[in-house]
């Protein structure tokens, strides 16, 4: 049986004839942790956009637990988090969360709701409140219990802790862990080397458009005989640019 949930194959994207990607390919686990890492305007989000479908790849296809993503039925087992998430300004917190679970076609649990908001410390007043009425972590927090609380079987989130302090970073990471112990899936870009050593099984390096690296980060580290992650990842990225000089 195949156990692949993510499957990219030579995915090419351009815009106004300049690459994004270029032959990107990568097989990512079911139930494993893995992180994309790279500079502003490597291709992260790009790819990301790519396989939910928001935009069309010029080359290459991809697949979700096996269904070309270029179907609906694809994205029926993955929750998403954008890097600049903002809920519609004239809904309460608790109107967003029903929206999205009806999206999801998962139920709405008060009690399981209060669980994730406890979990992420946001207040459950924050669901009688308008979200134009939100701190940009209390936000960031809504967006993330609404995944949560979707019971996928695929998370997919660009830069999961964009606006969160450093508590907020560390009750996340915990939450986090608890759905990698239930085998669901965890796909993010981040740019916290130290998360993703941290929370990853394995990573991905994308530079300038095309994958530089993928594996463990321990592998990583080692490859490039490096002090830790940050290093290696300034060797890799280093290493490519001599090797395109």
């Amino acid at each position: 049986m195949d156990d692949i949930a993510l499957r990219f194959d030579q995915v090419g994207k351009s815009y106004a004839g300049v690459a994004a990607l270029a032959d990107f390919s990568l097989e990512v686990r079911q139930g494993e942790c893995f992180g994309l890492v790279g500079e502003n305007g490597a291709g992260k989000t790009t790819l990301v956009k790519c396989m939910l479908d928001f935009c069309a790849a010029d080359a290459g296809s991809i697949e979700i637990f096996g269904v070309p993503h270029t179907l609906t039925a694809a994205r029926a087992q993955l929750a998403f988090l954008p890097e600049r998430f903002n809920p519609p300004f004239y809904l309460t917190g608790r109107d967003f969360l029903q929206y999205m679970l009806e999206l999801h076609r998962a139920p709405y649990d008060a009690t399981e709701v209060a669980r994730v908001f406890a979990a992420l410390e946001l207040e459950l007043s924050a669901l009688t409140r308008l979200a134009r009425t939100y701190s940009k972590g209390m936000t960031q927090k809504l967006g993330l219990a609404a995944c949560l609380l979707s019971g996928k079987a695929l998370y997919v989130f660009d830069e999961p802790t964009s606006g969160l302090d450093p508590k907020a970073r560390a009750l996340l990471k915990r939450e986090l862990r608890e759905l990698r112990k239930a085998r669901r899936t965890l796909f993010f870009t981040s740019h916290a080397l130290a998360d993703i050593g941290e929370m990853c099984d394995r990573m991905a390096i994308l530079h300038r458009g095309q994958l530089q690296f993928a594996g463990t980060p321990e592998e990583l580290v080692r490859k490039f005989a490096a002090a830790d992650l940050e290093q290696a990842f300034l060797a890799c990225i280093a290493d490519h640019a001599a090797a395109t000089a």
